[in-house]
Protein backbone atom coordinates (compact mmCIF):
# COMPACT_ATOMS: atom_id res chain seq x y z
CA UNK A 1 0.00 0.00 0.00
CA UNK A 2 1.03 3.80 -0.66
CA UNK A 3 0.41 7.33 -0.14
CA UNK A 4 -3.11 8.74 -2.47
CA UNK A 5 -1.76 11.48 -3.98
CA UNK A 6 -4.33 13.27 -6.48
CA UNK A 7 -3.47 16.81 -8.52
CA UNK A 8 -6.33 19.51 -7.08
CA UNK A 9 -6.91 22.60 -8.03
CA UNK A 10 -7.19 25.51 -5.87
CA UNK A 11 -8.46 29.17 -6.22
CA UNK A 12 -9.22 31.92 -3.85
CA UNK A 13 -12.66 32.30 -3.40
CA UNK A 14 -13.18 36.08 -2.90
CA UNK A 15 -11.15 36.11 -6.58
CA UNK A 16 -14.07 34.13 -7.88
CA UNK A 17 -16.86 36.44 -6.28
CA UNK A 18 -15.12 39.65 -7.93
CA UNK A 19 -15.08 37.96 -11.41
CA UNK A 20 -18.79 37.03 -11.15
CA UNK A 21 -19.77 40.83 -10.19
CA UNK A 22 -17.71 42.45 -12.90
CA UNK A 23 -14.92 43.76 -10.63
CA UNK A 24 -11.99 41.11 -12.36
CA UNK A 25 -10.94 39.37 -15.17
CA UNK A 26 -11.15 35.64 -14.95
CA UNK A 27 -7.71 35.88 -15.68
CA UNK A 28 -6.72 37.56 -12.72
CA UNK A 29 -8.25 35.12 -10.66
CA UNK A 30 -5.11 33.77 -8.24
CA UNK A 31 -5.16 29.66 -8.39
CA UNK A 32 -2.68 26.68 -8.81
CA UNK A 33 -2.53 23.25 -9.46
CA UNK A 34 -0.44 21.14 -6.75
CA UNK A 35 -0.54 17.56 -5.94
CA UNK A 36 -2.06 16.45 -2.40
CA UNK A 37 -2.13 13.15 -0.10
CA UNK A 38 -5.50 12.19 0.82
CA UNK A 39 -5.46 11.89 4.51
CA UNK A 40 -7.73 9.59 6.01
CA UNK A 41 -6.44 10.13 9.57
CA UNK A 42 -6.65 14.20 9.05
CA UNK A 43 -10.24 16.34 9.50
CA UNK A 44 -9.57 19.53 7.24
CA UNK A 45 -7.71 20.60 4.28
CA UNK A 46 -4.24 21.78 5.22
CA UNK A 47 -1.98 23.48 2.84
CA UNK A 48 1.49 24.96 3.02
CA UNK A 49 2.00 28.47 3.71
CA UNK A 50 3.88 29.07 0.49
CA UNK A 51 1.02 28.00 -1.62
CA UNK A 52 -1.88 30.15 0.94
CA UNK A 53 0.47 32.76 0.26
CA UNK A 54 0.31 32.01 -3.77
CA UNK A 55 -3.48 32.27 -3.57
CA UNK A 56 -3.58 35.34 -1.51
CA UNK A 57 -6.00 33.87 1.16
CA UNK A 58 -5.89 35.57 4.47
CA UNK A 59 -5.76 33.79 8.10
CA UNK A 60 -9.75 33.61 9.31
CA UNK A 61 -9.30 31.32 12.24
CA UNK A 62 -7.18 29.46 14.01
CA UNK A 63 -7.19 25.80 15.21
CA UNK A 64 -4.90 23.46 17.51
CA UNK A 65 -3.88 20.70 15.90
CA UNK A 66 -2.52 16.97 17.82
CA UNK A 67 0.51 15.84 15.93
CA UNK A 68 1.00 11.71 15.94
CA UNK A 69 3.61 12.41 18.03
CA UNK A 70 1.16 13.78 20.97
CA UNK A 71 2.14 17.25 20.52
CA UNK A 72 -0.42 19.88 19.76
CA UNK A 73 0.15 23.37 18.20
CA UNK A 74 -2.06 26.11 17.50
CA UNK A 75 -1.78 26.51 13.66
CA UNK A 76 -3.85 29.20 11.73
CA UNK A 77 -6.93 28.65 9.30
CA UNK A 78 -7.09 30.76 6.27
CA UNK A 79 -9.66 31.06 3.18
CA UNK A 80 -11.46 31.19 1.16
CA UNK A 81 -10.93 28.98 -1.22
CA UNK A 82 -11.97 26.55 -4.12
CA UNK A 83 -11.20 23.06 -4.55
CA UNK A 84 -10.99 20.99 -7.17
CA UNK A 85 -10.32 17.31 -7.52
CA UNK A 86 -11.57 15.55 -10.64
CA UNK A 87 -14.88 16.46 -11.57
CA UNK A 88 -15.89 17.75 -8.36
CA UNK A 89 -15.22 20.79 -5.97
CA UNK A 90 -16.67 22.76 -3.11
CA UNK A 91 -15.60 25.91 -1.18
CA UNK A 92 -13.43 25.52 2.31
CA UNK A 93 -10.87 26.94 4.36
CA UNK A 94 -7.81 25.28 5.23
CA UNK A 95 -4.79 24.83 7.59
CA UNK A 96 -1.71 26.61 6.92
CA UNK A 97 1.12 24.14 7.62
CA UNK A 98 4.69 25.12 7.43
CA UNK A 99 6.43 26.13 3.56
CA UNK A 100 7.30 22.98 1.83
CA UNK A 101 4.99 20.08 4.07
CA UNK A 102 2.70 18.07 2.52
CA UNK A 103 -0.23 19.47 1.14
CA UNK A 104 -3.40 16.87 3.26
CA UNK A 105 -6.90 16.23 1.82
CA UNK A 106 -8.72 15.59 4.94
CA UNK A 107 -12.05 13.51 5.73
CA UNK A 108 -14.23 17.03 5.35
CA UNK A 109 -13.27 17.02 1.92
CA UNK A 110 -13.11 14.10 0.82
CA UNK A 111 -17.25 13.48 2.82
CA UNK A 112 -18.59 16.22 1.03
CA UNK A 113 -17.05 15.78 -2.32
CA UNK A 114 -18.32 11.84 -1.74
CA UNK A 115 -14.62 10.58 -2.96
CA UNK A 116 -13.58 6.95 -1.17
CA UNK A 117 -9.86 6.35 -0.88
CA UNK A 118 -9.10 3.09 -2.10
CA UNK A 119 -5.39 2.57 -0.62
CA UNK A 120 -4.93 -0.88 -2.67
CA UNK A 121 -5.35 1.05 -5.73
CA UNK A 122 -3.92 4.44 -4.65
CA UNK A 123 -7.05 6.40 -5.56
CA UNK A 124 -9.50 8.75 -4.48
CA UNK A 125 -12.80 8.10 -6.87
CA UNK A 126 -16.21 8.85 -6.60
CA UNK A 127 -18.15 6.85 -4.18
CA UNK A 128 -19.76 3.79 -6.67
CA UNK A 129 -23.44 4.35 -5.79
CA UNK A 130 -22.93 8.16 -6.60
CA UNK A 131 -20.61 7.91 -10.01
CA UNK A 132 -22.23 11.66 -11.24
CA UNK A 133 -22.39 13.84 -8.38
CA UNK A 134 -21.97 13.88 -4.40
CA UNK A 135 -24.67 11.59 -2.65
CA UNK A 136 -25.83 13.28 0.79
CA UNK A 137 -26.64 10.97 3.50
CA UNK A 138 -29.02 12.75 5.94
Amino acid sequence: MGEIVVEVELENQEDRVLVQRGYLDESEIRHTRIPAIADTGAMMLALPEDVVRQLGLQQVDSITARYADGRRDSLPVAGPLNIQIGERSMPTDCIVVPAGADALIGQLVMERLDLVADCTHQTLTPRPESPNRPLVRL
